[in-house]
């Protein structure tokens, strides 16, 4: 059956956004060839939310958002939102080098990857 998922990100510079998740995200990665790299994520989630289009996000995840985004801004990375409480949780915005926006995201609630 199904045994993962696939994120794929789509973006203006790939090559960019690629350096981000590699040397200041730190996240570990495959080299499929041809410039392709495949990052392991961490662990996820999938949530269902009402809403009125059919959409998808990625938010990623983390337990101190405020220590977070001081030790990412230390690394050049440039939020657009402030942090803001949500009541289920402290979300804000942060800008990959090839344009798009993630969202970073501190949940209150019980974390379903943690089961």
């Amino acid at each position: 059956m199904i045994n993962g998922a696939h994120i794929a990100i789509h973006t203006n510079d790939a090559a960019a956004d690629c350096g981000f998740f590699r040397d200041v995200l730190n996240y570990p990665y495959v080299d499929a060839g041809n410039g392709w790299f495949i990052f392991k994520s961490p662990p996820s989630e999938i949530a269902m939310h009402p809403s009125d289009t059919s959409s998808h996000e990625l938010l990623l995840m983390c337990d101190d958002i405020h220590a977070t985004v001081a030790e990412l801004t230390a690394k050049g990375v440039r939020f657009t939102e402030p942090v803001n409480d949500e009541g289920w949780g402290l979300i804000t915005m942060l800008r990959l080098p090839g344009g798009g926006e993630v969202r970073l995201y501190e949940p209150r609630h019980e974390r379903a990857h943690c089961l």
